[in-house]
């Protein structure tokens, strides 16, 4: 669904990322992870067509973006991002509604309404859709984010795309799990996602690829168990860790610290 090689970024004269190939399947979760620094939101944001780029260009269903058109594009892919402002003066359910801009001009229809109320239950926010953005907590922001997101791409074109970049930032543990469903559901779908994760654990149980970054380079890229290993793990993240199958569903478990 996604490909695109040699993937280089500098920024003022430092490198960001350097000669990465990525290529992501229908159906398939990619999970980035890598210590702090490693270039992972920024990774996303080229992969997204965030970031300006003079290289080979990337292909989104075998089409380069330039060749998309602005509202197709907007059916098809989303991001949710890290920084999101803090002081929207709109309720929570019109915040999940900008989510519906590109399927309306002035006034949303009835199927807006619908796919934001839908996309609110999904990320257990529905009951606070009357409040004032503001006066929520960072993870009902979080998760309010989350469903403009899914409102986004509440349609009926086939093999769309989500890119999110550390989606379960405050959340607590029930969200995290309900969040990280609600996006393996969709990619099961026929759709596809890549995520920006810090959790190894959940990488873990989740991705069906991880791509493990360090300093702006591939350390490893191929499914879970074959990346979170004792070594390739401990040599990445410079600390001691043991890495045993899951007693639950047999992923690799990384414990640190031992």
């Amino acid at each position: 669904m996604l490909e695109a090689q040699n993937i280089s970024y500098t920024h003022r004269r430092f490198s960001i990322l350097e000669n990465i190939d990525v290529s992501v399947n229908y159906g398939e979760l990619l999970v980035i992870v890598g210590p702090n620094g490693a270039g992972k939101s920024t990774l996303l944001s080229v992969l997204a067509n965030e970031l300006a780029r003079h290289e080979e260009p990337i292909l989104f269903k075998k089409k380069a973006f330039k060749d998309w058109g602005d509202k197709d594009l907007a059916h098809s892919k989303a991001k949710f991002s890290q920084s999101n402002s803090h002081d929207i003066p709109l309720s929570a359910k019109d915040v999940v509604m900008m989510g519906r801009y590109p399927y309306f001009s002035s006034i949303p229809q009835k199927k807006d309404q619908d796919a934001t109320q839908k996309a609110m239950e999904e990320t257990d926010v529905a009951a606070l859709a009357p409040r004032d953005y503001n006066s929520l907590s960072g993870g009902e922001k979080q998760r309010v984010h989350l469903a403009r997101v899914l409102a986004q791409l509440d349609n009926e074109v086939e093999n769309k795309m989500v890119f999110l970049d550390e989606p379960l930032n405050n959340l607590d543990v029930l969200h995290q799990h309900r969040i990280l469903h609600t996006i393996k559901k969709f990619t099961q779908n026929g759709n596809a996602a890549i995520m920006v994760l810090h959790d190894l654990n959940l990488a873990a149980q989740f991705a069906d690829r991880v791509m493990l970054l360090k300093k702006g380079k591939i350390v490893a890229h191929d499914v879970p168990a074959a990346v979170f290993t004792k070594e390739i793990i401990s040599r990445v993240y410079n600390f001691p860790c043991i890495v045993c199958p899951n007693p639950v569903n047999k992923n690799p478990l990384i414990i640190f610290g031992t």
